[in-house]
């Protein structure tokens, strides 16, 4: 238990190096856009710069934690070289892609949702994006190095709904925007005690989480049935791309709670939709994937 004692001392030291660093980084942002240097910096508000401070000091503080836990190889955290991490990588995406694409022609087709007459393809690039570089980056983290330290304790199904649980409520962990008007030392903390002020609808926060538990619960599984990320990789890849292209292709006509709310996380069918998957998955790991074995 003493390497989770160390991964929590390792969240908070994030918070407290986040809170001290994002007026730091207003300031010099505000600094700089005065003197005509990176103008565009103006516009962004505390709280933006609040949230990268959140990834910088993740970031800054990650050697530290390997050193003291002792991480010195991917083999210290159950993960193996994958030599079919193409085939599990597609494999992802598919599994997860199609069970939305389905659903959103569902929705569609009940007139939830309808298509837009016009798209931005400027957004459509940053969906690309995002689903690209948020996978690697989430995966590594939250069941790469979180849940490998978790699974270290000897308590697998502990380990799976402890990662999956912290993976679901960090999605709620932003302050509303333009909370300090005026930044101070002590804005980082305000922001902070702002974060979760955006869980007063019980009924839409219990069902996102619900949905984002259990899709971390499927990350996670596959990876420890694979020992390796590339399946849960291209199972996260699948999510952000399908659920943010039915986002850029339709928009939403009705709000049907408790069957679907404003998006893809909210709802019964997207929770059902995260079973299917589950399902999808469970039966390729033991069947298709074994198969190819």
């Amino acid at each position: 238990m003493k390497d989770v004692a160390k991964l929590a001392a390792y969240f908070i030291g994030i918070v407290i190096v986040a809170a001290l660093l994002a007026p730091i980084l207003f300031w010099s942002a505000q600094s700089l856009a005065a003197h005509g240097l990176f103008s565009f910096l103006a516009k962004y508000d505390f709280e933006t710069f609040f949230h990268r401070s959140v990834l910088i000091a993740a970031a800054l503080l990650l050697w530290p934690l390997l050193r003291f836990i002792h991480v010195r190889s991917m083999g210290d955290l159950g993960l193996a070289p994958n030599p079919r991490w193409g085939r599990d990588l597609c494999a992802g995406i598919l599994l997860s892609l199609i069970p939305l694409l389905c659903c959103g022609a569902l929705l569609v087709a009940f007139h939830v949702y309808s298509f837009r007459h016009v798209f931005g393809w400027s957004r459509f690039g940053k969906l690309l994006a995002a689903s690209i570089a948020v996978p690697f980056i989430e995966e590594w983290f939250f069941r790469g190095i979180v849940l490998g330290v978790l699974l270290r304790t000897g308590r697998k199904y502990l380990a799976i709904v402890g990662v999956s649980a912290l993976f679901a409520a960090v999605h709620f962990f932003k302050a509303p925007e333009r909370t300090s008007a005026i930044v101070t030392w002590i804005s980082g903390l305000n922001s902070i005690a702002n974060s979760f002020a955006g869980v007063g609808d019980l009924m839409t926060v219990t069902s996102a989480f619900a949905t984002l538990f259990l899709f971390g619960c499927i990350l996670a599984v596959a990876r420890v049935d694979t020992h390796s990320l590339w399946l849960s990789i291209g199972l996260h890849a699948g999510l952000i791309f399908g659920s943010g292209a039915l986002s850029w292709l339709t928009h939403r006509q009705i709000v049907a709670l408790p069957w679907v709310g404003k998006n893809l996380l909210v709802g019964i069918v997207p929770l059902g939709v995260a079973a299917i998957t589950w399902i999808i998955m469970r039966t390729w790991l033991k069947y298709g994937r074994a198969s190819s074995v």
